[in-house]
């Protein structure tokens, strides 16, 4: 990652200063850019089956979930949206996963174009890589893995969704939904006029849908290097890096306690599997895919925060999955640790972590509680929703995942744009935008004399 002292040696002198393409603006703009597009092809007639140009608010907030593989929609995707339409879906989906300085790259390895020093510093930033050495071998590894994974998914799911749909639209459905899946987007096609925005509740009992739409989810979501490091090293944990360490133990964590908590105290009307299935594919799907096998607004209030909040905390870096990211709660839980044990340093699986990555995880933290928080207040307002539906929603487009408790479809403008903001911000990253819209500046503050402040 770019750090602040990086970026500083790289400005030129004041008077000279201007606007620079720096790797975070030209991921921030790349992204703006998809979207504005995205938007544009969902307006065309042939994109929605009344053959009528789809407002732009709603073709904007549209492009913007599936960009920023979210899921949050105001038309059912099955039911509005034609092939086309569909398409267009699931191609952004498909740019937001992998990211678009990768789709980029991608391109210019099929052109056999020589990637040169400025492309590989924006995949290194684009992935989190912690160097820019062996970023165009990660690069490929991390397309042939993902058509590969997805190509999978397809296969499990295919003879469910065929004997279902038909074999083309059964083929069509495993293809979409494996892809949205391993995105981690949470677009369905499964609706029908009769039923819409019914996401996978049909297939809660179904372990080649469910488990492989889990399994799809989790892999897009622990991160391109953790990948790298279960392919170099296999079942040896101790060679993996640190931070492929403390994601597969905090997402196992994650994955683990709440499955936990919705099989004793949700979902007891279901059958013995039904639940263990249903009660894991609810702690899967908020970090941060945005599919359902059940009810959400017949979960306890309890439950629905529960899921509010491991929303926020999403995925982890590098992946597909957006939110504040797993490696930041884990920092934050290492830093209360050394607090509470009176270490001096923060730290996990035996590395010290530093201040500056503590400082960073802190202001993440900060920023989606703030976000979501302040976003649920307008929300409520405006809506006449009760606070707990407003929080849930804002938490799912910061957070990236795409869960509702169905009051998407009736929002108004007003409340639509305060997601469609939070959506970006949630996949391109807060300190990305931060930093591709501010300056780095001197630190002016070093050498001022310290003084303590009583906290707690």
């Amino acid at each position: 990652m770019f750090s602040f002292e990086d970026e500083l040696t790289q400005q030129p002198p004041a008077k000279k200063r201007g606007f620079r393409w720096t790797p975070f603006r030209i991921i921030m703009f790349g992204f703006a850019g998809i979207i504005l597009l995205g938007a544009l092809l969902l307006m065309l007639p042939i994109a929605s089956r009344t053959g009528e140009v789809t407002p732009f608010i709603d073709t904007l907030y549209t492009a913007t979930s599936a960009v920023c593989v979210t899921g949050l929609i105001v038309y059912d995707t099955a039911t509005h949206w034609t092939l086309f339409g569909q398409v267009v879906i699931i191609l952004l989906i498909q740019i937001g996963g992998l990211g678009v300085v990768t789709i980029a790259l991608m391109i210019a390895l099929i052109a056999k174009r020589k990637i040169g020093l400025r492309e590989r510093n924006l995949m290194q930033e684009a992935i989190a890589a912690p160097k820019v050495g062996g970023i165009v071998r990660l690069t490929g590894f991390i397309l042939k893995g993902t058509f590969l994974i997805e190509l999978i998914g397809a296969v499990i799911m295919a003879p469910s969704f065929i004997g279902d749909h038909g074999l083309i639209k059964g083929l069509w459905m495993a293809v979409f939904h494996s892809i949205s899946a391993f995105c981690n987007a949470g677009f369905d096609i499964l609706g029908t006029p009769d039923a819409q925005f019914v996401s996978l509740t049909d297939y809660v009992g179904d372990p080649f849908v469910s488990l492989t739409i889990s399994f799809l989810i989790i892999i897009g979501g622990i991160g391109f290097l953790t990948w790298d490091d279960i392919k170099a090293n296999k079942l040896n944990f101790r060679k993996y890096r640190t931070q492929s360490k403390t994601i597969i133990f905090t997402t196992f964590l994650l994955l683990l306690l709440p499955t936990i908590y919705f099989y004793f105290w949700e979902f007891q009307d279901y059958s013995f599997g039904d639940r263990i299935l249903a009660s894991f594919f609810q702690s899967t799907t908020p970090r941060t895919a945005g599919f359902n096998t059940v009810n959400l607004n017949a979960m306890s209030q309890a439950g629905q925060i529960l899921l509010a909040i491991l929303m926020l905390i999403g995925g982890s870096p590098g992946g597909t999955a957006g939110g504040m990211k797993t490696t930041t709660l884990a920092v934050l839980v290492a830093n209360t640790r050394a607090v509470f044990t009176r270490s001096n340093e923060a730290h996990v699986f035996q590395r010290r972590i530093p201040d500056e990555t503590i400082k960073n995880a802190a202001t993440i933290a900060m920023m989606y509680i703030v976000l979501c928080v302040g976003s649920a207040l307008f929300v409520s307002r405006v809506e006449s929703c009760t606070f707990v539906e407003a929080v849930f929603e804002t938490a799912s487009a910061v957070g990236t995942v795409g869960l509702t408790l169905g009051i998407t479809p009736g929002l108004h403008a007003a409340s639509k744009i305060v997601l469609i903001l939070l959506m970006f911000l949630g996949r391109v990253g807060g300190l990305t935008i931060i930093f591709a819209a501010l300056p780095a500046t001197k630190n002016k503050y070093s050498k001022l004399p310290q003084d303590r402040i009583a906290v707690g």
